[in-house]
């Protein structure tokens, strides 16, 4: 599901920093998954996080990391928040995030210091998302990055337009990722009626980017 040069960008930080990297893998993907549990994920039921990630990673910790070590995650000051509410669903490790240390930096310092050690900037982060997952895609996205997907990679967006889909047939129910707020009232917006609309040079909210902070919450 992921992006291919999210896999070089692996590649390259395991050479500089000399870590091996430990792969963790479900073996679906969160469309397959959605079909399993018969259930669409979305910004509040992020059950591809939940399955795909989170439950891999902490069942690793818990049988190959030492009770004394300290796990590291890579969330940045403007996101200390959730580094605080880990810390409260994991009493028993000791969790730290080296992005909150001063001096503090941001997104584009850190993709500018990747540049001098000769690491080439995620394929994502140079087309304008905010994070390199899901090759672009995630059910908590907002309308604002379903445009962006879709006028960046189109092909991507054609391709979670029939999954969903597919799943709504499958599962004979009105469901959608995203949400129609006009006139203050919330239906159900399939990724299809979203490109119908912005192809047709219709409203959307701009400013819902959504969140995509799940991989340890």
């Amino acid at each position: 599901m992921e992006d291919p040069d999210l896999y070089r960008f692996l590649e390259d930080t395991s050479k500089c920093l000399g870590v091996d990297i430990t792969v963790l893998a479900d073996g679906r993907n969160p469309w397959e998954l959605f079909k399993d549990r018969r259930f669409l994920g979305n910004t509040r039921v992020d059950v591809c996080s939940e399955t795909l990630k989170r439950e891999l990673l902490w069942r690793w910790i818990n049988a190959n990391a030492s009770p004394d070590a300290t796990i590291y995650v890579g969330i940045d000051w403007t996101e200390e928040h959730r580094l605080e509410r880990l810390k409260s669903y994991r009493p028993k490790w000791k969790i730290e995030s080296p992005l909150i240390w001063e001096p503090l930096i941001d997104k584009p310092s850190m993709l500018l210091e990747l540049g001098v050690i000769g690491i080439k900037t995620p394929f994502l982060y140079t087309l304008g998302f905010a994070h390199n997952n899901c090759s672009g895609f995630c059910v908590k996205s907002g309308q604002a990055q379903f445009k962006l997907l879709l006028e960046k990679l189109p092909e991507r967006y054609a391709y979670h337009e029939q999954k969903e889909q597919e799943l709504r047939e499958y599962l004979g129910k009105d469901i959608s990722i995203l949400r129609d707020r006009r006139g203050g009232k919330t239906r159900p917006m399939t990724l299809k009626e979203f490109r119908e609309r912005v192809q047709c040079g219709g409203e959307f909210d701009k400013n819902e980017w959504g969140g995509c902070g799940c991989a340890i919450e």
